[in-house]
């Protein structure tokens, strides 16, 4: 039994706070809407606030690679589709899991289903391997008599959702391949052949272009200064990283993102197909409407994106539809969002209006991921073109200087 201290909202509209014990969060929700009441807020007690040694092998890892939770999830609900019982099947998983991290930790819910607990409380036990969503998908299977088909749905939106990670990843290698490789030449190229044509050019006493003075004077500054030029940079890299881990940096450096000319674009319909394809996992699946909000709000990862799902799940606590929040927040969700998840809600259909709309923008990103190789390869040779040619006239223009002067 688990102790949670818990904000709740009375059908007056009233916001009280309180504290409950039950065997999960699913129990505390049946408890208070019994009562009409439902839950805002809610947080699980710890035990005690002494030292506490956490046995359980889901605090002790979260290294369990994503094709491997996806492969685990599809496996198993074939072989639960297949007749398996849940523990025999999930005995077959583990002899054959190569991850060891894995392998813990399906032992681990073998041990727990065996005394009697459910498997998406045993699933609740290993939260950093397990997702809000796995687990939330688990447990409407369970409920509904349908695990096996809640598995493969789940398996199915994790696949995919990697695979779009994945595409998007594997468009921006490529530029940012070459952009550290051409820093990279640059560096060595001030450290060590920069200086040997100062040298020459200092001893001929050459008249130096700005452009040429330029180039060697960085090269001074990165011969003299490198170890407290290194350290700035760190210290300025550190304070990006830290300010873009604070509210005000993630919100600033996502809505930066959003107006760059292609990736905005492109970051806009990586959020809508993974809203969409979220939200028709979980509505499919049977769980909760607010529940399924609240989960799609934390996949989703930029924040102007969850603060609207997170303003529609308000909504949807009020009454209102959800369709509505998304048709007034067009900037960031397409009116096709909108249009087609309001046909969903007409028609009772919402899950599958849903899916329709992550097969289409899922196409779009992949359509744009193939040309963004071909559409910065010309930007990139251009940039490579240009750097190169300033060098090279910053470095002929003194040689022409001194072999005029000879003559």
């Amino acid at each position: 039994m688990n102790h949670f201290i818990f904000k709740a909202k009375k059908p007056s509209g009233e916001i009280y706070s309180g504290e409950r014990d039950a065997t999960d969060r699913y129990e505390l929700y049946k408890l208070l809407r019994e009562n009409g009441d439902e839950v805002v807020q809610f947080r699980e007690k710890d035990a005690s606030k002494g030292l506490n040694i956490n046995l359980n092998l889901g605090a002790l890892t979260n290294s369990v690679k994503v094709i491997d939770k996806i492969n685990f999830a599809r496996n198993l609900g074939a072989m639960l589709e297949a007749g398996l019982a849940l523990s025999r099947a999930l005995s077959v998983l583990e002899r054959q899991a190569s991850s060891k991290n894995l392998k813990k930790v399906i032992t681990d819910l073998i041990e727990q289903i065996d005394r009697g607990t459910t498997f998406a409380d045993a699933l609740t036990a290993h939260k950093k391997v397990f997702s809000p969503l796995f687990i939330s998908m688990v447990h409407a299977g369970e409920q509904s008599g349908t695990l096996a088909d809640s598995l493969k749905t789940v398996s199915l939106q994790m696949e995919n959702s990697h695979d779009l990670e994945r595409r998007v990843r594997g468009a921006l290698m490529y530029p940012s391949v070459i952009v550290f490789a051409m820093v990279v030449i640059a560096v060595l190229m001030f450290i060590f052949v920069i200086p040997t044509l100062l040298k020459t050019f200092t001893d001929m006493n050459v008249a130096l272009p700005f452009s040429t003075r330029m180039i060697l004077g960085i090269s001074n500054l990165i011969q003299n200064q490198g170890p407290l030029l290194l350290a700035v940079l760190c210290l300025i890299l550190g304070t990006i990283y830290w300010w873009a881990k604070k509210p005000s940096g993630r919100s600033f450096i996502h809505s930066f993102e959003l107006k760059i000319p292609m990736i905005g674009k492109l970051v806009q319909e990586v959020n809508t197909a993974r809203t969409a394809r979220t939200l028709s996992s979980l509505l499919s699946s049977g769980v909760d409407v607010v529940e399924s909000m609240s989960i799609t709000a934390n996949v989703v990862q930029n924040v102007h994106f969850r603060a609207i799902l997170m303003k529609a799940v308000e909504a949807i606590k009020r009454g209102d539809l959800m369709s509505k929040i998304f048709a007034e927040e067009t900037k960031l969700f397409p009116v096709f969002f909108a249009e087609m998840m309001s046909v969903g809600e007409e028609t009772g259909k919402t899950g599958e209006m849903l899916l329709g709309v992550a097969h289409y923008y899922e196409g779009e990103v992949e359509q744009k991921t193939k040309n963004m190789s071909t559409i910065i390869e010309p930007f990139l040779m251009l940039l490579i073109g240009s750097a190169v040619g300033f060098f090279a006239v910053s470095m002929i223009q003194p040689i022409y200087s001194l072999v005029g002067s000879i003559n």
